[in-house]
């Protein structure tokens, strides 16, 4: 089986690429003094979190592994493990090499102008991307070339999914609690009560808040990305590996090809992800956003064009290329749709009812992000309805798989932001001067909008990834008991589609009373350093910043368990309580709630957080002002909607359904 080898090769090729991104971005001055203490201290928080949370993970891995073991056998338990040392590595060799990149970047602005800068914030992103798709290629392949071909082993896969989803919830969740309660203390605190700037050096916040942006918004959306990237190609290849002969005709091709294709298409992704990164390097003297536009649209134009000989080349109808098309044309549909909500007319319109106070700055959030969801949806009902009339439901994996291929480039992107964001955090902190946090924030602006478009694209493409998965469920069951079908009108589906609306709610609520009770301690804390420390408010003093990130660590840490463990057991519960028609209820109304959920938190935090920057820009008053002052409440309620609860419902529903898919052969 030598296609599969090939897949694993270029897994590795695209990890040689990020090491020698890794090795540009490491080459550039990180400079000294105050500047590079500052970013020592990123570093080392952001390091610190890592290994204490990897440490409780490895506690719930293993014990996963033992159950799988004696379940289903070494073989879904090792494919477990896998998944789950993939995600992780993924994780943390991202957020190492962003962390190195923020200083470097800020040294750059000052020395050598924005288009340099760009280079290196883009650079330390490119290194998540580049290895989300490379860890994935080389685990799956891995796995494909040792377990294709025989009907019973090939589902052992679908335990890389499994162990991919769980490091990620974790990771998602324990990070948003981090990030957001290191950024609504450091808020409210610093920019309302004491009126000092934003990353400001007296606030002993400010650096966990740079932390909390590296391990949720790097680690924690690099796993994120990576659970829907592999999911969606393991449901496609489940999906095959249970197809009838007629499907497999109709399909064209082999069963084998149909289970290679996702694969083939992510390694055609993977090559086109680096033209997409060099094409960034070259249009870099140009503005930020040109270049980040140019790198992403036209990585998806040439893979969308190359699929199509793919495909051809390996005897598959020409069908499974629209959805193909159909999922990468998408994908950037909500991206456009959500830069629309999160930068355009609906930001300025919030800003400006700040006028008359908190309250309509809520009430005009509230409104644009449920505004917001209906395009995204309606595309995602599109990119389902011609994907299934060309392909059928592995045209809706294969859909899936095509908004997904070029994840290198759009997740190098995504990570950009944060570095950005750490980057202006670091000039300002370390008094670089006025011209240095221009650039700094002209690259930041730019940041916030391409990671608002990430988080619409992961919702969107966990959407589908998760829709394959429950298919390969039905399918899975439907193969071993002809009489199972999921008809609304039967008591246990529907029953089971209202429990799955409850999960949803509450891990929502569950996250977002994490983020309020730690953002609680640390709002305490800042408020007893600036009164206890002597000289801390005149600048005469150094804030006792190691105290504010053991604050959020904990929170995190001790917070994270209960939403994940939701999230993998309720499947198991409600499947050997109420059988496999309940669960298959329950997937549908949590995929319907989550995919909304996430669509409407999201572009609402992302548009409050916009709103406040308008005004900062000088707008209606400006810093300072009252309408800042309603703008700063409204972009604190929305920091962990779109930053926590939101981003925690894209894994959700996947961890909800890869369990559902790992434990279906115990249910029949």
């Amino acid at each position: 089986m030598p296609y599969s080898l090939l897949s694993v090769a270029l897994g590795l090729l695209g990890l040689l690429s990020a090491y020698a991104v890794y090795l540009k971005v490491k080459s550039s001055p990180e400079g000294d003094g105050r500047v590079k203490e500052i970013g020592d201290e990123i570093h080392l928080g952001a390091m610190v979190f890592m290994s204490a949370e990897y440490k409780r993970l490895a506690i719930f891995c293993l014990i996963c592994i033992a159950a799988l073991y004696f379940s289903l056998g070494w073989q879904t338990a090792a494919s477990f493990l896998l998944g789950a040392l993939c995600s992780g590595i993924a994780g943390f060799i991202g957020m190492y090499a962003a962390t190195k990149a923020n200083v470097r970047t800020a040294v750059a602005a000052r020395d050598k102008g924005a288009a340099e800068a760009l280079n290196i914030a883009f650079f330390g992103g490119s290194v998540m991307g580049l290895t989300v798709a490379a860890m994935g290629l080389f685990g799956i392949g891995i796995l494909f070339y040792y377990f294709a071909g025989n009907v019973e082993t090939i589902h052992a896969i679908e335990g890389f999914a499994m162990g991919a989803s769980s490091v990620a919830l974790f990771s998602r969740v324990g990070g948003g609690i981090f990030t957001k309660s290191a950024d609504v203390g450091a808020d409210l605190v610093g920019k309302v009560e004491a009126g000092i700037p934003e990353d400001d050096p007296r606030n002993p916040a400010v650096i966990a808040d740079n932390v909390g942006d590296n391990v949720g918004d790097v680690a924690g959306m690099g796993s994120d990305i990576f659970e829907s990237y592999c999911g969606s190609m393991i449901a496609c290849i489940a999906l095959a590996a249970s197809m009838t002969s007629a499907t497999i005709t109709n399909l064209g091709g082999s069963q084998y090809m149909l289970q290679f294709m996702p694969l083939a298409l992510a390694s055609l992704g993977l090559i086109c992800s680096l033209l997409g990164i060099l094409t960034v390097k070259i249009f870099s003297s140009q503005s930020p956003e040109t270049a980040l536009r140019y790198g992403t649209i036209g990585s998806a134009v040439i893979f969308v064009i190359a699929s199509y000989f793919l495909i051809n080349f390996m005897g598959v109808s020409s069908g499974v290329w629209i959805a193909v098309l159909v999922g990468s044309v998408g994908g950037i549909v909500v991206g456009l749709v959500t830069e629309y909500y999160t930068g355009g007319s609906p930001v300025r319109k919030i800003a400006k009812d700040g006028e008359t106070g908190p309250a309509t700055v809520m009430i005009s959030g509230l409104a644009t992000g449920m505004q917001s969801v209906a395009i995204p949806v309606l595309t995602i009902v599109v990119i389902i309805f011609i994907s299934n009339i060309y392909a059928g439901l592995y045209g809706v994996g294969i859909a899936a798989v095509g908004m997904l291929s070029t994840v290198g480039i759009t997740m190098a992107i995504d990570a950009y932001g944060p570095v950005a964001d750490n980057a202006g955090g670091i000039a300002e902190m370390s008094e670089m001067g006025k011209e240095t946090r221009e650039i700094t924030d002209s690259l930041d602006e730019v940041g916030n909008t391409t990671a608002a478009i990430g988080k619409g694209f992961a919702i969107s493409a966990a959407a589908l990834a998760a829709l394959a998965l429950i298919s390969a469920y039905i399918e899975k069951i439907s193969s071993k008991d002809e009489s199972f079908v999921l008809a609304i009108n039967d008591p246990l589906v529907l029953c089971g589609m209202f429990l799955g609306g409850i999960f949803p709610f509450l891990v929502s609520s569950m996250t977002m009373t994490a983020v309020g009770d730690a953002a609680f301690d640390m709002i305490k804390e800042v408020r007893r350093q600036f009164k206890e420390i002597p000289g801390l408010l005149e600048g005469k003093a150094k804030p006792d910043t190691a105290r504010c990130v053991d604050i959020a660590t904990r929170a995190a840490l001790r917070k994270m368990i209960g939403p994940g463990t939701l999230a993998v057991l309720s499947p198991v519960i409600i499947g050997f309580l109420l059988g496999p028609k309940a669960l298959g209820g329950m997937l549908g109304g949590a995929l319907i709630c989550c995919v909304m959920m996430a669509l409407m938190m999201s572009n609402a935090g992302g548009a409050w957080d916009n709103a406040k920057k308008f005004v900062e820009k000088g707008n209606f008053g400006g810093k300072g002002s009252d309408v800042h002052k309603a703008a700063v409440v409204g972009d604190t309620v929305g920091d962990p909607l779109k930053d926590t609860s939101g981003p925690s419902m894209n894994i959700l529903i996947n961890v909800m359904a890869i369990v559902s898919l790992v434990i279906a052969p115990l249910l029949i």
